[in-house]
């Protein structure tokens, strides 16, 4: 028996002969006798691929929603993108076959992506890399659906949001793939479809029929297990089913603990697509709407109207229920390739967050002025990340204010929007006082928080193990935070890593944490903990 380990990105458990899919044929090299015919070979499959998103959007549309299906959308805007498509053409002209100017096209607009360490970033690379990869498999003839003979655990070396949308969930158990970006379109579908899914594993031919045993929560999967591990993983499989079930009563109930507080769990999204799927998961708001994934979709910074659409579209998803937007927290590593700033020795302690918006308004009033508008159709908060000072407030909020007016007098309605701050750094704890003074409320954001006040870069792996949220410096942090902001009559909520684990829930609840917000998926397992809890009882 051997076994494996990679990375959970949708958890569950699936028992099944592994079928491997067949990676897509390297055809470098391979040209037509003239560039004409290579050219119009090119086009050819652009509009087959464009047909095909098409269906694969319906599919989706039907499957999943509106808010999934849109993802397909998008990738055919890429597809037609003219920028993209020359890049193609251009290097076919120079002799290249026609899959070459495809990669030459993904490479050339995935070269900076692939360069970054963030991870959330790369999520966004997954989407130029799929659209290539579609593009390709329909010049290689590849088939647009895949059909199973038998239910199966699926092994693939990658695997597309189109491939996703095309499966038979009655046959596919699970999903072994070597490469997905944990923020890619793909790994948001996987989740939506409940599909129990790792990556981090490279698949092997000789494996096909394989019989299988997968338990995506852990990361593993075992090849021919013994009885004994099938057994044990069959039972956690329909102990999960039962598990989820049970949690689905949670959905739409209030959260309060056993002696009688009343605790608010939101949901931490990156795109409006997870905005539906986190109402579907019981999240009584959104705590965090990360907006960087709009800045990597093109060669270009969003517009206003591109971003009041995404806005207006998440508000409308969450019916009435509060969504705080994150304005832009670029800058530093967070690096998009059209940003035009001096990268310093220490990116994590550059121009990044607020400091970047303020002193770059052609970025800030285009973000201020959608978010004014699509509050509108719901209940929207704009937060600032990156905070240090009263001052960076009273300038944003300034400018906030000057957007309001504007777009009054072009006749533009606008609806209310509350004003919160980021505390992520130690000066904002520090001075939560004072900024309390000029927002609306708080949200810590203890990732960041950790890394300044213990001074470690969180994505260092050697420092694994020293890196801790739970440091009785980032409490205090926290508390302090927590007891300025409630002196000013301000909520306070908590939006980081911390927020999901557990085993803190109960002290950061007694430190008076008014609203947590967590990735979608933990939504109802933490609702379910918060209404076990007795906070009369005191711990250290």
């Amino acid at each position: 028996m051997n076994w494996f380990e990679g990375i959970s990105l949708c958890p569950g458990g699936a028992v099944g002969p592994i079928h491997v899919l067949p990676a897509l044929t390297n055809q470098k090299g391979v040209s037509l006798p003239t560039v004409e015919e290579e050219l119009e070979r090119l086009e050819a499959a652009r509009e087959t691929a464009l047909a095909r998103l098409e269906e694969q959007r319906a599919a989706a549309r039907e499957q999943l929603g509106e808010e999934e299906a849109e993802i397909f959308r998008l990738h055919a805007l890429m597809l037609e993108d003219q920028d993209f498509v020359e890049t193609a053409q251009k290097a076919v002209r120079a002799g290249r076959c026609a899959e070459d100017g495809v990669r030459e096209a993904e490479e050339t607009f995935a070269a900076a992506f692939r360069a970054l360490d963030d991870p959330y970033l790369q999520g966004r690379m997954a989407d130029v890399e799929e659209v290539s990869r579609l593009w390709r498999e329909v010049l290689a003839g590849g088939a647009g659906r895949l059909e199973l003979e038998r239910p199966a655990i699926l092994w693939a070396k990658e695997c597309s949001s189109g491939e996703l949308i095309a499966l038979d969930r009655d046959k596919a158990l699970g999903l072994v793939v070597e490469h997905m970006a944990p923020d890619s379109h793909a790994a948001i579908l996987v989740r939506a479809m409940g599909l129990p899914t790792v990556t981090g594993i490279a698949p092997q031919k000789h494996w096909e029929g394989v019989y299988a045993a997968l338990d995506a929560e852990r990361g593993r999967l075992w090849l021919e297990p013994e009885e004994s591990v099938r057994a044990a993983l069959e039972q956690k499989c329909r102990q999960a089913q039962a598990r989820r079930r049970e949690l689905e009563r949670w959905r739409d109930a209030p959260v309060r603990t056993r002696d009688g507080r009343t605790v608010t769990v939101c949901a931490n999204i990156g795109s409006a697509r997870e905005a539906a799927l986190a109402l579907e998961q019981g999240a009584q708001g959104v705590g965090l709407f990360r907006t960087e994934f709009l800045c990597l979709d093109k060669e270009r910074s969003p517009g206003e109207e591109e971003q009041f659409a995404v806005y207006r579209q998440a508000l409308e998803a969450m019916q009435g229920r509060r969504v705080v937007i994150r304005t832009l927290d670029i800058g530093g590593d967070k690096h998009p390739p059209w940003l035009e700033t001096g990268q310093g020795e220490n990116p994590a302690l550059g121009l990044r967050g607020i400091r970047l918006s303020l002193k770059r308004p052609e970025l800030f009033v285009p973000q201020l002025r959608a978010v004014l508008r699509a509050a509108r159709y719901g209940k929207a908060a704009v937060m600032f990340p990156m905070v240090t000072s009263p001052a960076e407030v009273r300038n944003a909020r300034k400018l906030l204010e000057r957007c309001r007016a504007e777009l009054e007098e072009e006749g533009l309605p606008t609806g209310e929007v509350e004003v919160g701050v980021m505390i992520e750094t130690p000066a904002a704890a520090l001075m939560a006082g004072e900024l309390a003074e000029e927002a609306d409320f708080f949200s810590i954001g203890t990732n960041d928080l950790t890394q300044y006040t213990l001074a470690m870069d969180r994505q260092d792996p050697d420092l694994q193990g020293m890196y801790d949220s739970r440091h009785p410096a980032v409490l205090a942090l926290i508390r302090r935070t927590v007891e300025e902001g409630h002196r000013h009559g301000r909520r306070v909520a908590l939006c980081g890593q911390l927020g999901a684990d557990r085993d803190m829930t109960k002290t950061l609840l007694q430190m008076g944490v008014d609203e947590l917000s967590v990735p979608v998926g933990e939504v109802l397992a933490l609702k379910e903990h918060i209404s076990g809890l007795e906070l009369s009882q005191k711990r250290e």
